[in-house]
């Protein structure tokens, strides 16, 4: 007796179809052997199935029972496969007896029948889909995720006896329907710019940032705000695109981090690490390596606070992933390479104490100790960020103030403006938005005014600026001249970018 039953695997963030085969031998001693190179959690399988099966009223076959996981030379894990293990089983001993071949199954099993939440199920439906499966049953935890793949009935199994109903024509599932209109996560309001006092330039240069996705750092003394202004940088990016949801939202599928009931993440991340993380934290790792926080990142914010407190191996494996826009990490079992489109925004103090260039504290340090601090960034990681700030401190009169900054959703609509005029521009091509053009995208739309080349020329001879350097001025420029609309970029917005440059020549340098 012989049955095969579809089901999927997980590589990294693709998915791809596993045929699951059943085969009752005739004689032998009772046994469940599993082939086709499982890992410790598929070769468990077998025992939570037959619990399973015995604990929702149903018969285990006793005899030699083969399981094949095809295809053979590529290695399963995880419990994905106890339920479709459990249908092909089912119905090799004719105890179902209904045609599966349009169908395909997932989940994990516990010792009662139920069907336990899995993770990555959102890759594993749309492989479904494009491989020409109509219908894919998952665990009811992971349904709402499932349900926005449309062109496949998704059904949530609760439980064995549910589907073996379903399967039977007794009691028929409901497909999972997706609900646009429902808030997929819900949480308190984002922090608003309007409840931070000061720091006009400060709030200027994140709007910049946000306008075109530009990378930024913060060097201010402790208190000055910078934590608190970039937690409302997500406040001022635009909405996300239902591809941009979808493209989030199976990296935290895949990361077993998406929220319970959430089908579509639609705002955009937000993540801060300690600065105790470990390289593999960052970029992603495991045996098979799972995504890291700036693929949690992915079309968000990755926010690294107290970016000398970090460890060197930290920041520098930071550097091909954001000038990529995507991480590969290499294993013995492969490679695997996750995307990873986030502004990088970080703070730091200018010294060790906090308070080098104070206008009122005294700084401690040393002039060794303070240049030993800051030399914890290298120049490469300084170089692949396009915009920095310095963040004083604020008076009390700011800090008292009465009257409210202006608020996130009016800075917003310039950033979406601004925004609109990339889009526009950059039709056609895969880039969406200043920060993320090449070279040679930059030659052909970043084209200074003569005035404004001769401002950039004499600037980049006297502070012998890098190639990189002079790409991400003239990007940053371009940001700054669609904020006000402007067709050129002139000379003041060349002399804006370059102040946004001028951080690293000055602490660096003392």
């Amino acid at each position: 007796m012989f049955a095969r039953i579809n089901s999927m695997g997980l590589y990294g963030i693709d998915s791809y179809m596993v045929g699951v085969e059943v085969d009752f031998g005739q004689g032998g001693l009772p046994k469940v052997e599993i082939v086709g190179l499982p890992d410790t959690a598929v070769s468990e399988s077998k025992n939570r199935v037959r619990s399973a099966i015995r604990n929702s009223g149903l018969y285990m076959p006793s005899s030699a029972i083969t399981i094949n996981l095809s295809p053979a030379d590529v290695r399963k894990e995880g419990p994905v496969y106890d339920l479709p293990i459990l249908v092909a089983l089912l119905k090799a001993g004719n105890q179902i007896n209904c045609d599966t071949n349009d169908s395909a199954f997932v989940g994990e099993l516990s010792l009662d029948g139920l069907v336990r939440h899995i993770n990555g199920v959102l890759p594993m439906v749309i492989r479904a889909r494009n491989s020409g499966i109509k219908n894919v049953f998952v665990p009811a935890a992971n349904a709402n995720e499932s349900s926005v793949v449309d062109g496949i009935n998704v059904y949530g199994v609760e439980n064995i006896r549910q589907l073996i109903d379903h399967l039977k024509g007794v009691e028929k599932l409901r497909p999972v329907e997706f609900n646009e209109n429902e808030e997929m996560r819900c949480h308190a309001p984002l922090p608003d710019f309007k409840d931070v006092m000061g720091q006009q330039e400060a709030k200027y240069a994140l709007e910049i940032a946000a306008a075109g996705g530009h990378n930024i750092i913060m060097v201010g003394p402790p208190g000055s705000g910078k934590s608190m202004l970039a937690k409302r940088l997500p406040s001022i990016l635009p909405e996300m695109t239902f591809e941009e949801s979808l493209a989030t939202t199976e990296i935290y599928s895949i990361a077993g981090a998406l929220p319970e009931g959430v089908s579509l993440i639609r705002e955009r991340p937000f993540r801060s690490p300690h600065h105790t993380v470990s390289p593999a934290g960052l970029s992603g790792g495991g045996a098979v390596p799972r995504p890291g926080e700036i693929s949690l990142a992915h079309n968000g914010v990755l926010f690294l606070d107290e970016l000398p407190e970090f460890s060197r191996r930290s920041m520098e494996v930071l550097r091909q992933p954001i000038e990529d826009g995507s991480v590969t990490i290499s294993r013995a079992a492969g490679s695997l390479t996750y995307p990873c489109s986030a502004m990088i925004v970080c703070a730091m103090n200018p010294c060790p104490c906090g308070y080098f260039g104070h206008p009122k504290k005294q700084c401690t340090c040393s002039p060794g100790s303070a240049r030993k601090y800051i030399s914890k960034v290298s120049g490469p990681m300084l170089d692949r960020i396009d915009i920095h700030i310095e963040v004083p401190p604020v008076d009390f009169e700011k800090l008292s103030g009465k009257v409210p900054g202006e608020s996130s959703a009016a800075i917003r609509e310039r950033v979406k403006a601004a925004r609109k005029i990339q889009n526009e521009r950059l039709k056609g091509t895969p880039v969406t938005c200043n920060a993320k053009m090449d070279a040679a995208m930059t030659r052909q739309f970043c084209c200074p005014t003569p005035k404004a080349m001769v401002l950039l020329e004499q600037v980049f001879e006297k502070l012998d600026f890098s190639a990189r350097s002079y790409d991400k001025i003239l990007r940053v420029a371009r940001t700054i001249a669609d904020l006000e609309n402007s067709v050129n970029i002139e000379a003041e917005h060349i002399a804006r970018a370059v102040q946004f440059r001028s951080l690293d020549r000055k602490f660096w340098n003392r």
